[in-house]
């Protein structure tokens, strides 16, 4: 199966699958409020701390590990760097829930708010599964069997959906709503690691002694399980910190809180909707960049980095009109909350460095780069902990975004230029012009024509032939400018070959044909 033939199905499971959380998301902000959805997402940011802390660098590594050991034809290696893998994580996982569960009390007073910490513990359970889990997907990605990592992160994706729904809203207790909303995610992860663990099984999966695996992998892992971490802390830190700055800055506890619910639980789902696209872009690119990069192809890595970020761009400058046009709508559309609608609009411009720090990471990542990219992302944090400390009395609940901004933008320069440093050259600078001006003049032209509908139409009906409008005007105008081509699109998924690739098999066949010897009568 060819390259985009794979991304695309890969495309189309992450869309789906994003799409049903966000359709979870949006039920959960009805059924938990802004105050309590602020509860679920901290609970949710510090459990994140250490399920990174346990397997978040061995996936990326063992993917690569396995990528080099089909390289070298060694099925042993990949075999033992595979079982190293599971047991770094399982025995991480265990330590890590009997010390926190053992330390509960001292532990749950980082917590603004108690709630917080009964829904981090009883996600913390399935801690140990889910680590596991990640590992075993990251040897699917490794193998490229896109289709099963695929469809497992789907299954849990539905499985926590049904149960979440099940218990709140047809189930009728005293257990508290954001109590159950910690239980589905905990029988989801469940799930996911029984399916998982029977499809290595039954494809031939095996665990083999360790020896000479474990160093590499914990090497290799390391600076990607700091950057990780580091990020998961610098989330939770935040989780904290922003709340307490904005009750600094005059907030009542219960209005911070829901600040930050806005914030994290309906503004930033709705900016990470292109990742739902860049990661099915890096999770088939990532093999791929291993081999070629160890395998000393300049040309072809070259040529897959420009692919990759002519990509990034292009859905980039697709959703940023959208959301300076729409954003609002969205808001209250989506989650009946006119200040996240107009958060996601005026930090719509956060989507070009937010997606160039995700593809570029990865591609630097799956290049041995991980200290570097280390170090990118502490810069990048320091900075906007430094905005969430200094910028909430001036801007409120922007004053994390506008950190946000800070972060991506330097994260991705820094990117871009070792990207460059590694492949010799970007060639993506044309692509980066023209969809800058196609996007300013397309988010100039949404506005305008919002402002102008409102006066003669509903809310809701002038932002959906906005909508429609801008999707067609976007269509044309990357079309007309050669940023891309659907006929040659879909000439990679349905296109049959040409005559000339057809020639030498036709040609082939006459010849043996001619000198078959002739039947006897």
């Amino acid at each position: 199966m060819n390259l985009y033939k794979t991304t695309a199905i890969v495309t189309i499971f992450t869309v789906f699958e994003h799409a049903l959380g966000f359709v979870y998301r949006i039920i959960l902000s009805r059924t938990l409020g802004p105050e309590g959805l602020g509860v679920y997402q901290a609970g949710l940011t510090v459990f994140a701390v250490f399920l990174t802390i346990a397997s978040s660098g061995l996936p990326i590594t063992l993917s690569r590990t396995i990528s080099k050991h089909r390289a070298r034809g060694s099925r042993r290696g990949e075999q033992a760097a595979t079982t190293g893998a599971i047991l770094i994580t399982a025995v991480t996982g265990m330590v890590l829930t009997f010390a926190l569960f053992a330390l509960r009390k001292p532990f749950s007073r980082i917590f603004s708010d108690p709630r917080c910490a009964d829904v981090f513990y009883i996600i913390l359970v399935g801690l140990t599964f889910t680590s596991v889990y990640a590992v075993i997907r990251g040897s699917f990605w490794g193998n490229k069997r896109f289709f099963a990592y695929s469809l497992i992160e789907l299954i849990e994706e539905i499985v926590m959906i049904i149960v979440g729904v099940v218990l709140l809203v047809f189930l009728h207790s005293d257990i508290a709503d954001v109590n159950l909303a910690a239980a589905a995610v905990l029988i989801s992860y469940l799930c996911s690691f029984a399916i998982a663990a029977a499809y290595f099984f039954a494809k031939g999966g095996r665990l083999r002694s360790p020896r000479g695996e474990l160093r590499p992998l914990i090497r290799s892992s390391m600076p990607i399980t700091t950057m990780r971490t580091a990020s998961s802390l610098v989330g939770s830190l935040v989780s904290v910190l922003f709340p307490m700055r904005l009750m600094v800055a005059g907030m009542s506890a219960a209005r911070a809180m829901s600040a930050y619910g806005v914030v994290g639980g309906m503004v930033m789902p709705i900016l990470m909707i292109p990742n739902t696209l860049i990661s099915s872009i890096a999770l088939v690119l990532v093999p791929e960049l291993s081999e070629c990069y160890y395998k000393g192809r300049r040309e072809k890595l070259s040529a897959l980095v420009k692919k990759a970020l002519d990509a990034t761009l292009l859905i980039a400058a697709a959703l940023i009109p959208l959301f300076v046009a729409c954003g609002e709508g969205v808001g209250i559309f989506l989650f009946g909350n006119a200040e996240s609608g107009r958060l996601i609009e005026s930090s719509a411009l956060i989507l070009l460095p937010m997606s160039l720090t995700m593809v570029t990471t990865s591609m630097l990542n799956s290049m041995g780069c991980e200290r570097q990219t280390l170090l990118f992302f502490l810069g990048g944090a320091a900075c906007m902990l430094l905005c969430v400390w200094i910028l909430p009395a001036y801007l409120g609940s922007g004053a994390l975004l506008v950190g946000m901004a800070c972060e991506y933008t330097l994260t991705a320069v820094c990117s871009l230029l070792l990207l460059r440093k590694k492949t010799g050259k970007l060639r993506a600078g044309r692509s980066f012009l023209l969809l800058s001006a196609v996007t300013f003049l397309l988010s100039m032209a949404g506005m305008g024509l919002r402002a102008l509908l409102m006066i003669w139409l509903d809310y809701i009906y002038a932002h959906l032939i906005v909508l429609f409008v801008l999707l067609g005007a976007e269509g044309i105008a990357f079309h007309l400018l050669k940023l891309f081509d659907f006929r040659a699109l879909l000439r990679k998924f349905f296109g049959k070959r040409d005559r000339a690739a057809k020639a030498p098999a036709s040609a082939k066949r006459h010849k043996e044909k001619n000198l078959a010897p002739s039947p006897q009568k």
